[in-house]
């Protein structure tokens, strides 16, 4: 089957009492088990049956299953945020004294748990650029644990050739642990790409509309994490111990978004590529897309992302004050943050998601006061533009 196809059609593990065509939400916190022996065997992660919500339940692990019959992965892990699925993926591969190679061009939120959570528990972030291989060759060393990077960075849409990085990070027995929100799994494979651990978050594309917070671990089970006994880690440790696991009313919203993610995602990326043609064509704009054939990433990304872009594009104004009026004229397009609502939503990164950093932090991660975040959702095209035209009008 196909991807599609797959996301709609996945068999619950248990029969059904009343035939249900949507798996149950098993609201409930705990379960009765026939005898001790059984019971001991589920806490102890001998056989597949649920001890308790907090680590397991019927419901997620449904939503958990199809994202591995998506994606062909050896195990998902379904968590309540994005930031849970990243902190508790790196959590799995640190300790103190390691070091992480990364890029100053990541997530906000991303930036600052790597730079100052984990840095005050004796783990460093080496923030290099990630486009130039030979910077990562020299930034790994023996106490380097994992290479991190966003696949198309937000906001800045820098793409890097995950190919050659996973090649480096595979030479020295290190796994390759990579954001790919931006663009759905359900559109390109990271696995073969060489990614060992993908970190999603599920609030975005797999939701549905904005319906709920969540995010997910996909680990392919390769040689590069597996002598870190990563997913033994994870569901036998941090899920216990950090009490991130998602939610089943969450798992049941989002197995549903899961159904029709392609179906939206085609319309959102395809306005999205529209969109940035137009404001291509008006010369006091500046317009970052990575579908346009001009954008110095198109190529790399078309290769690794099969022909997909994603639905997220910026463009930037001649000054701060501006993007303030442009966006004060919207009408139709949300002020709003998040990405891949089915409305169209613009922000101004550099005084919302990045508002608490320095300007030196931000100069560092090329955060400009002149950017203007766009996250295209299902409206017609036409209306979104017209919207568009006449906020420019107004600055």
């Amino acid at each position: 089957m196909k991807n599609t196809t797959k996301a709609i059609h996945c068999s619950f593990p248990h029969e059904d009492a009343y035939n249900s065509l949507s798996m149950p939400v098993y609201h409930t916190a705990a379960y009765e088990f026939p005898d001790a022996a059984t019971m001991s065997d589920a806490f102890c992660g001998r056989i597949p049956f649920p001890d308790y919500s907090r680590v397991s339940n019927p419901t997620v692990s449904f939503f958990e299953n199809k994202i591995k019959a998506i994606t062909g992965a050896a195990d998902v892990i379904a968590l309540n945020s994005g930031m849970a699925a990243i902190s508790n993926a790196l959590i799995a591969v640190a300790e103190a004294g390691k070091n992480i190679v990364t890029s100053h061009h990541i997530f906000g939120n991303t930036y600052s748990f790597l730079t100052r959570t984990m840095n005050r528990w004796g783990v460093q972030a080496r923030c290099i650029d990630l486009t130039n291989v030979d910077n990562i060759t020299s930034a790994i060393d023996a106490n380097t644990c994992c290479i991190f990077l966003e696949v198309l960075t937000n906001p800045q849409l820098e793409v890097a050739d995950i190919t050659a990085i996973a090649s480096i990070a595979h030479q020295h027995n290190i796994p390759i642990i990579a954001d790919t929100t931006a663009i759905p799994f359900t559109s390109f494979s990271a696995g073969s790409l060489g990614v060992d651990i993908e970190v999603v978050s599920s609030t975005k594309y797999v939701s549905g509309g904005a319906t709920s917070v969540g995010g997910l671990i996909i680990d392919y089970g390769t040689d590069a994490n597996l002598c870190i006994d990563f997913n033994l880690h994870i569901r036998q440790e941090l899920i216990f111990n950090l009490g991130a696991y998602m939610t089943p009313h969450v798992a049941y919203m989002q197995a549903l978004g899961l159904e029709t993610l392609h179906a939206r995602y085609r319309i959102q990326s395809q306005n999205a590529l529209e969109i940035a043609r137009r404001f291509d064509s008006l010369p006091t704009v500046s317009v970052n897309f990575i579908g346009l054939p001009n954008n110095k990433f198109h190529q790399l990304a078309a290769t690794q992302f099969c022909n997909s872009f994603g639905a997220m594009l910026t463009v930037d104004l001649p000054s701060e004050q501006q993007c303030y009026r442009f966006l004060n004229a919207l009408k139709l397009v949300r002020r709003a943050t998040n990405l891949f609502d089915n409305k169209t939503l613009a922000i101004h990164p550099y005084s919302t998601i990045f508002g608490n950093f320095t300007p030196h932090e931000k100069s560092s991660m090329d955060i400009l006061p002149t950017t203007i975040r766009f996250s295209i959702g299902l409206e017609d095209v036409d209306d979104i533009w017209s919207d568009f035209l006449q906020a420019l009008s107004k600055i």
